[in-house]
Formats: structure tokens, sequence, C-alpha cells
């Protein structure tokens, strides 16, 4: 069987695999994606309960490359506040949209209708081949190009590949890429809930001694929730009842809309950070959840991963309009030094969240009140905070630029 030639090869059709494939085909790059996994549709008569919190500048690039209007002609939900408080009764603090002159926060939206966007903006490319459902049988990395086997015997060959294949990246282990993993000893709950009062667009977010209860708002005024929490106690809260779950997220919640009286959906899945030691290697290239993943208590993760992807499309494009090979290593590692760094402080500044607020010690139950109350009361720090919860925030790649 002949081989098929494309400039990149992309294993992994999800959010950020989908989002790479199309900005490198406007920059006049071909593309192959490869996907296993036939993805489930986005069905507008459910609401999954697989959702994310995507910024404004995650919103310009899916706006850019004709996936924004598709996603909000169908189901996106827009948060104008944010607001936090922790276990200890504390007020707690609320960012709002207009701190910084803008009319949302953002929007939370079903992964599963971010990806059916993303392949139709896709299919809509020439220069874009998606290969699914097809798992890879083999991968081979050479001097000067990469090829990929399929299980169905084609085989595909080209100048660069990329992993975008999420955390157990097989990408990852072929280039030999070490990580540094750990096991945060919580899962995460997710589940659909029904409150007696409306969110009013505000996402909520109490902060437990076993870990932060997210409630996040969806446009047809239920709750989109992920509460985490550690090992034992989520094995115990997924053995309730539905009516003494909601009973258990009523208490969890402090009622802060009343009772809640549905619950559906519910799942968890286990919590870890991990970080590969570097986002490159010769002809090789990590993205999204391949190269990192955060703990999910700011919802950042896929938006991170877009970011990635942009990125790498602007560095690649910027070497090949100066003569160069845009998957040369050198010009790898600049897209690897762009990202790492901003990703990695992402992750410790989650971490450090985690640390002060997932625990009942009352030393810093203290200091994480007192943070609170100053940061409620200084608006130039909560304006920080609402420039970090929109996007806007370090050397963003064009796809994201105002």
């Amino acid at each position: 069987m002949a081989e098929q030639r494309t400039d990149v090869i992309i294993i992994g059709g999800g959010m950020v695999g989908l989002t790479l494939a199309a900005g490198l085909a406007d920059t006049g790059f071909t593309v192959a994606v490869v996907e296993a996994r036939q993805p489930p549709p986005w069905d507008e008569a459910h609401t999954s309960n697989r959702v994310s919190a995507i910024t404004h500048t995650s919103r310009r690039i899916l706006d850019r490359l004709g996936a924004w209007d598709a996603i909000v002609g169908r189901r996106a939900s827009p948060f104008e506040a944010i607001r936090a408080w922790d276990a200890a009764g504390h007020p707690g603090v609320t960012f709002h949209a207009a701190d910084r002159g803008e009319a949302w926060l953002g929007h939370i939206v079903e992964n599963t209708l971010i990806q059916d966007a993303l392949r139709e903006a896709v299919g809509r490319r020439a220069g874009v081949a998606l290969y699914c459902p097809v798992a890879v049988d083999d991968l081979h990395t050479g001097d000067d190009a990469v090829t990929v086997r399929l299980e169905d015997g084609r085989r595909l060959r080209g100048g660069l590949l990329v992993g975008a294949d999420g955390a157990s990246s097989m990408v990852r282990e072929h280039a030999g890429i070490p990580v540094r993993e750990r096991d945060y000893g919580q899962r995460g709950i997710v589940a659909t809930i029904t409150t007696e009062q409306h969110h009013g667009a505000v996402a909520r977010q109490r902060f437990l001694p076993e870990g932060p209860l997210a409630l996040l708002p969806l446009v047809d005024g239920r709750c989109s929730i992920v509460w985490s929490a550690e090992n034992a106690r989520a094995t115990e809260l997924q053995a309730l009842s539905d009516k003494e779950f909601n009973t258990a997220m009523t208490a969890a919640s402090e009622a802060v809309l009343g009772q809640v009286t549905a619950s559906v959906d519910r799942a968890a899945f286990p919590l870890r950070r991990l970080h590969a030691e570097s986002y490159v290697a010769p002809r090789v290239a990590l993205v999204g959840d391949a190269a990192h993943v955060i703990h999910p208590l700011a919802g950042q993760g896929v938006n991170l991963g877009f970011l990635d992807a942009a990125a790498l499309v602007d560095v690649m494009a910027a070497a090949r309009e100066r003569g160069r090979d845009p998957a040369g290593y050198g010009v790898l590692r600049r897209y690897a030094r762009w990202r790492r760094g901003d990703n990695l402080l992402m992750q410790s500044a989650m971490d450090g969240f985690h640390w002060l607020f997932s625990n009942d010690d009352p030393w810093r139950s203290l200091l994480r009140n007192a943070g609170l109350g100053v940061t409620d009361r200084l608006s130039p720090a909560k304006a920080l905070f609402v420039d970090q919860a929109v996007g806007h925030r370090g050397d963003l790649p064009s796809l994201a630029c105002r």
C-alpha cells in the first residue's frame, strides 16, 4: 500500500489535536489526524457531565478557526462572575467580569460539543485528512521524516509527529520523553444537578478539607459539578443513592442555591498531575494532556492545550516564512520554551491552591481567610485574578490575540 505524504501527522483527534490541525491547515500545512476511537456525538437532548470553562482567549482561537459559531449556536453557558469561599464560613470573594470591562468571564461548554464543532471545522479544510477510527500499529522517527503505520495497513509519512493523544501518550513514550507525575490521592466526581434556586450565571467554588467543589452554571439553569474528594470519600459518595447524594451535595455547597433536588450522570475519575520533562524531541512535539495534566480546580486544562496548539502553529509558520525546516529541532525547542514555563506556572499555582485550601489545618485556614479577605478588598488583586481567569496573560499566540 502506498504511503500517504503530509507535512504533519497528529496522533489524537480530541479538542486540542483538532485545533492544531485546523490552525496548521490555515497556514498552508497539510495534516493527517489519527484517532483510535469514534468520538461520541454531541446530543442536543442530553447535557454531558464533562464540560470545560472556555476562556476569552480560547473563544478567540475557536472563533478564528470557524468553530465558535457552531458552539454558541447550540449550547454554551456564559457566566459573569466567580464566587470562591472555604469551609470555615468565611464569606469568600467574588470576581466579576465587569471588574475588567467584560460582559462575561467565560463559557461553560460540553467537551463533546467543542469536539463536534472542531470536527466540522476541520472537515471544511482540504488540507486535513482525518483517519478515524483507526489505531496506530507502529511509529518510526527518522532524521528527516516520521512514518506511521496504521492497523488497517495504511502508511503515513510526514515531517513532524505530534502527540495530542492524552495523558497516557504513546507518542511521548515512543519519543522516550520522561514525565514527572504526582497522584493527588483524589477522584473528581462529575454530575449535572438541579437546585431550588437559579445559579444567576455565577460559577461557584467551595474549598472543602477533602478537596474543592465547583458548581458550573449551565444555560438551562442547572449546574455541572466537579467535586474533588480523597479516594475514600469519593468511594463513599459514589456509593450513595441519588437522594443521599443530593443531600450530601446540599450540605457540601452550604445550600448556596438551596436544596439539590436532582442529580444525573454521576461519574468519577482519578486526579493526578503530570508534566513532560520536555515537550519536544527530534521530529516530535507534544501538546495538551500529552505534555501536561493539572488539577481541575480552575478548569484550565483544555485552555492550556489550545494555547499549546496555537503556539506551535505560530512557530512553524514563522519558520517556513524564513525558509527554515518548520519541524526542525531548533524550531520545536522555541515552541517548548514558549509553552512549558507558562504551563508549569499554572500547574504550580493550582498545587498551591490545593495545598492551601484542601485541608483542615487551622493555621492554613487563617492564612487563606486573610488572603480571601484582602483579595476581596483590593481592586488590583481582583483585576489580576480576572485577567488570569479570562486568559489575558503572558505572551499569547496570534490566534488568541484580540
